[in-house]
């Protein structure tokens, strides 16, 4: 078998963060110049690992973005024009309080009124999954999204549900296509709508979106920008022009920031003991790198944790076939992709249907998942849905047992990674 040299550098770092891990337990650790030696060697092995598993700054994955359509963007993503019938916007569901998400265990989408949990008491349609934050979405290198990555760019091009009619080779563009499309997202469910424009058709995603770019058109502040952004007449608006203005907004507003993991890294930062400690953990023992790695801390592929069920479920009754929903390909069962970590302390709750609410719960579901629920209470249906789970679960390289300490020292850790100041 034939082994990369970053395959050998991952190694010799894996060895030096377990001879380093437990240097503490030495009796002359105890003295503190010992201590302070044992302290640098920890991170130094720490800096080693993240940079071995693709650490890099903010600033090298930024992709410019031109100021007169982030601007036009900005509009779109915040008007309730974007839905066809339901008065909903962008921003409706990804709100700076909640993270860039909406604070939710499933989406609520047209008809929904209010700010986190206040959507759940209005007429709104539940969705089935969790919403995800939007941190980093477009930059360099991230190219794969939605939690069943039904978008993502492949070798072969972009692979979606447009098949060989995507609308752009930019896959953030296709993917900001998806949401003015989907039933009970951004567009109402009702007999004339299925009647009119459900027909599982690229060309009724086509009519829909032709329906709003004219509302756009038509629109006295967003209209006469976008026209002269795009060196259009009013008339000749298309979605195209729509799409990537939206996503050239995402693309900057949510661009990466600074964070002090990253000044840890680059800059010799100052960390904690307990953040030092949850690092270690993260790229050793706890074998969290694994698939949260990259500049995004994503693999983005697709693995399976058996975190509990919350609401109906992608395919009903409970039940999310995940990736296989994409796919149909029986391998895909119950695989997600792996979410970045970025600000992952402000968009809790977690999982692809938000069915834990702490980070402490969510590294807990990837050695103990039994531990957060309760089979008793369980319907026969969801236990055995739950078993399946399980099976396909136990396939993933599983991290150690770990302390009700050592998740706390991993939480600590992932604090590291929150954007420094507020965003811009």
């Amino acid at each position: 078998m034939k082994f990369s040299t970053s395959h050998f550098l991952s190694l010799a770092v894996a060895a030096l963060i377990a001879s380093v891990a437990t240097s503490c337990t030495d009796p002359d650790a105890k003295s503190p110049t010992a201590a302070a030696s044992s302290d640098k060697m920890r991170m130094e092995a720490l800096r080693r690992a993240a940079l071995a598993n693709g650490a890099a700054r903010a600033a090298d994955l930024i992709i410019p973005t031109q100021p007169a359509r982030v601007e036009v963007g900005r509009l779109i993503f915040e008007s309730p024009k974007m839905s066809l019938n339901g008065a909903i916007s962008c921003r409706d569901c990804h709100l700076d309080e909640f993270g860039s998400s909406d604070g939710l265990p499933n989406a609520v989408g047209v008809g929904g009124e209010g700010k986190g949990p206040e959507r759940l008491d209005s007429d709104g349609r539940i969705l089935p999954r969790n919403v995800l934050p939007f941190w980093g979405r477009g930059g360099r290198g991230f190219d794969t999204f939605f939690w069943d990555g039904r978008v993502r760019k492949g070798p072969d091009g972009i692979v979606s549900q447009f098949g060989v009619e995507a609308p752009s080779t930019d896959p953030l563009i296709v993917a900001a296509h998806l949401p003015s499309v989907e039933l009970r997202e951004m567009v109402e469910d009702t007999p004339r709508i299925r009647d009119a424009f459900v027909a599982e058709e690229v060309s009724d995603a086509n009519n829909i979106q032709q329906t709003l770019a004219q509302r756009f058109a038509s629109d006295e502040q967003i209209g006469p920008r976008l026209a002269q952004v795009y060196g259009k007449a009013k008339s000749a608006v298309a979605f195209s022009e729509v799409a990537d203005a939206l996503s050239q907004f995402i693309r900057h507003e949510f661009r990466m920031r600074p964070t002090t993991f990253e000044r840890f890294v680059f800059e010799e930062g100052p960390i904690t003991d307990a953040q030092l400690a949850g690092g270690i953990l993260f790229y050793g023992r706890g074998r969290c790198a694994s698939c949260h790695t990259g500049p995004y801390f994503t693999d983005f592929a697709f693995h399976s944790v058996a975190f509990p069920q919350a609401g109906f479920g992608k395919n009903g009754f409970g039940i999310d076939e995940g990736r296989y929903n994409a796919t149909l390909d029986p391998r895909d069962r119950f695989l997600f992709r792996t979410p970045p970590l970025h600000n992952v302390m402000r968009t809790a709750p977690y999982s692809h249907s938000g069915s834990v609410s702490t980070l402490d719960q969510a590294i807990i579901a990837h050695f103990d998942p039994l531990r957060l629920v309760d089979t008793r209470s369980m319907t026969v249906r969801e236990r055995s849905d739950l078993y399946v789970r399980l099976g396909t679960a136990s396939r993933e390289t599983l991290p150690s047992a770990l302390t009700d300490r050592e998740v706390g020292q991993l939480v600590a850790f992932l604090s590291m990674l929150e954007f420094e100041g507020a965003p811009q």
